[in-house]
């Protein structure tokens, strides 16, 4: 009988309301400004520099600039929202754009941890079969790997997509704690049982997120045995300097992407909202600066460039 009154009082869903930022709004405004536009700037510019400059037409250069293009759509997919909620507090957002959101951020989520290991791979073979890597990594297979990044990504979200859009609410404008459309406040939002949804995020997030994450693990084991069996230091520094940026950028976007989906419960609301932003912004901001930074070939190719085109212009 309770089932029975609990069905009656679900409703047709319109419109699902964020949370947003009533107090210091215009510092918000002004905070998520300049991150989008760095992200923007900054990865676009490691784009192109990788597309126009010949001597970064390799397998790592190859994959980075598929990163930054998913860096680029990823925050995308959340930023101008929040933004535009900042500026108007507006905290409403349909149905329909909140369920393409959720496809588009996981999607993209997903394909760049296929693709984090896939750069780990990437690594392995130019650092633990070096005399074989021009063969391996063949332009066939690096475009293949690209393309299967992005493929497990989009029809992984399929899964997650399909589930949240049939969950019930009780009210036609339903609040969600968040400052974006993601599963699991949304699924927390629903007022039918959703022990199936939570098990099969959980499960996986497990997959998508633990296995790659436990392939590079393993990978990186290889690399940094074969790189201790270097007997100059200097050789040794120069193949760990290959990935250590790499390492950098995985350890981030696993670490807060496994607290936001897989992470131990418990904490308040204000550490769980600050985990989601840095998952969906932070890979996507630092990504340029360390890979500028601790790469001499972008920065001399950003050099290289910068003087050609300034030369141009002085003319």
């Amino acid at each position: 009988m309770p089932l029975i009154e609990l069905q009656e009082n679900f409703t047709s869903l319109e419109n699902f309301l964020l949370l947003n930022f009533s107090d210091g709004w215009f510092f918000v405004t002004a905070l998520f400004f300049v991150i989008y536009s760095t992200i923007l700037i900054g990865n676009f510019c490691i784009f192109i520099i990788i597309r126009v400059d010949s001597h970064l037409h390799n397998p790592m250069y190859f994959f980075l600039s598929n990163l930054s293009l998913l860096d680029i759509l990823y925050s995308s997919a959340t930023l101008p929202l929040m933004l535009f909620n900042c500026i108007t507090s507006n905290k409403k957002i349909s149905f329909r754009k909140c369920i393409f959101q959720l496809y588009v951020f996981v999607s993209l989520g997903g394909a760049e941890c296929i693709l984090l290991a896939v750069m780990a791979y990437d690594r392995f073979v130019a650092i633990c079969n070096p005399l074989r890597y021009a063969v391996v990594m063949s332009n066939r297979l690096c475009a293949s790997l690209a393309v299967a990044s992005w493929l497990s990504g989009f029809l992984n979200s399929v899964l997650h997509t399909v589930m949240t859009a049939n969950l019930k609410f009780c009210r036609s404008e339903q609040s969600i704690n968040h400052f974006y459309c993601d599963v699991p406040p949304i699924i927390q939002a629903a007022c039918n049982q959703t022990k199936t949804s939570k098990i099969l995020l959980y499960v996986v997030s497990i997959f998508l997120g633990f296995t790659p994450f436990l392939y590079i693990v393993i990978s990186y084991v290889h690399i940094i045995s074969t790189i201790m069996k270097i007997k100059s230091s200097e050789g040794r520094w120069k193949a760990f300097s290959t990935c250590s940026s790499h390492l950098i950028v995985v350890t981030m976007f696993y670490g807060t992407a496994n607290f936001n989906y897989v992470g131990p419960s418990g904490y308040s609301l204000e550490v769980e909202h600050l985990a989601s932003l840095l998952y969906s912004m932070l890979t996507p901001l630092v990504n340029p600066i360390i890979y500028c930074l601790r790469n001499k070939e972008v920065k001399g190719a950003f050099k290289k460039h910068f003087r050609r085109t300034y030369f141009k212009m002085s003319r």
